[in-house]
Order: C-alpha cells, then structure tokens, then sequence
C-alpha cells in the first residue's frame, strides 16, 4: 500500500469508526504536513515511516480514544510525546470538549519548540507541553499514555511514584507484550488488560489501573 493509500484508508477509519469529523481531520492534515516537513531537519520521527505516517503513527494514536471515558474523567497526560504522537492526535479529537485537558511532556528542546509551535498554529486551547519536568512533582491526572516511552518496569514505577492515585495507565507494547508485562510486574499485583492494536496485529495496548 502506497502513501495515499495508507492515508485515504486512515482518514476513513478516523471517520467512520472514531469519529473525526471533518474539521478534525483537516487539523490533523496541517499537523501531519508541518511534521513532515519540520522531519527533514530534525528526527520528529523514523524517516522509514514517514510514507506510512497515516497509518503507523496518526491512526495508531487515534484508536486511543477507545479506551479513554472522556465523559466521566476530564486529564490525561502523555509521556515523553515526541513529535505529538498520539497526545497532539488526542487533543484534536478532544479539542471541542474544553473541560477535558491534555498534557503533554517531553525532554527534547526542539520537539518542545516544534509542538508549541502546532498548538498555536492549530490554536487548540485544551492542550498544553512540559519540558519534562512530570518527576520534579506528585502530578494529578486521570490516565498516563506512553507511546515509544520508557521500558514498562520504569513506566510501571513513574506510575507508582509520579501520578496520584487512582488513575489508568496505556502502554502500547510490541509482539512480547505478554512476556514484557510478566518481566515487569513480577513480585507486584497489577489489574490489566491487554487488548489487539488495530494497525498492526502483533501489538497491544496494555490497560492498567493504578490504584
């Protein structure tokens, strides 16, 4: 499948079965042709998957919002977003719900100046960026997303230390999912569940409550 392809049939499962409208989608196209070109100067992400960005990074950021209740919880917080994947992705889609926040956190200087850069542009008013400083505090907030983060036994103990509790952690893992989640959690007890990523088969999403 070719780069159209891959984001003709994205820009269809981001409108029929999540629920991007329109305007939406138009804001994700900025987003994804600022990033592209912004890319060709700085590492924002893999230039290997720039041709299949719809897909691998902007769809696969958007099927989390089925796994988020943003009816009865109003934060979440995504960890080390890198060139806004999937926290910029997520506050699109909740950008017209300005009593749900998205917080985003990232050590990179130019990737921090980069998604200032699009939240202005974008002028999405419920998303605001961190220069990393989610360890310096005890940080309130109802889920943590980690995409390309950390490895999950450092996840799993930012989680315990860093966030107030309760809240509900999303790791999206990679085919040793399973054998991740038994490595990390061995000698503590964690409530999960461990559901199919639906661009690519052999990754998961890992749903944890942190309590």
């Amino acid at each position: 499948m070719n780069s159209s392809e891959s984001k003709v049939k994205s820009k269809l499962i981001l409108s029929k079965n999540l629920n991007f409208n329109d305007k939406k989608l138009k804001l994700i196209d900025l987003f994804v042709h600022d990033l592209l070109n912004f890319n060709q100067k700085y590492n924002l992400i893999s230039k290997t998957s720039e041709k299949d960005i719809w897909n691998r990074h902007v769809l696969d950021s958007a099927q989390l919002i089925n796994h988020i209740d943003h009816k009865n919880f109003n934060s979440l917080s995504d960890l080390g977003t890198g060139g806004g994947f999937p926290g910029i992705i997520l506050s699109i889609f909740y950008s017209d719900i300005l009593t749900f926040h998205v917080k985003l956190y990232e050590k990179s200087q130019v990737k921090v100046n980069f998604i200032k850069g699009v939240i202005d542009k974008l002028n999405i008013k419920n998303v605001y960026i961190y220069d990393n400083d989610y360890q310096s505090h005890i940080i309130d907030t109802d889920y943590v997303v980690c995409r390309a983060f950390k490895k999950l036994p450092e996840i799993l103990r930012i989680s315990r230390e860093t966030f107030k509790k309760p809240h509900k952690l999303i790791v999206m893992l990679g085919k040793s999912a399973q054998e991740e989640i038994n490595k990390a959690s061995k000698g503590m007890i964690y409530k999960y569940k461990l559901v199919s990523s639906i661009t690519e088969c052999d990754s998961k999403i890992l749903l944890v409550d942190a309590k």
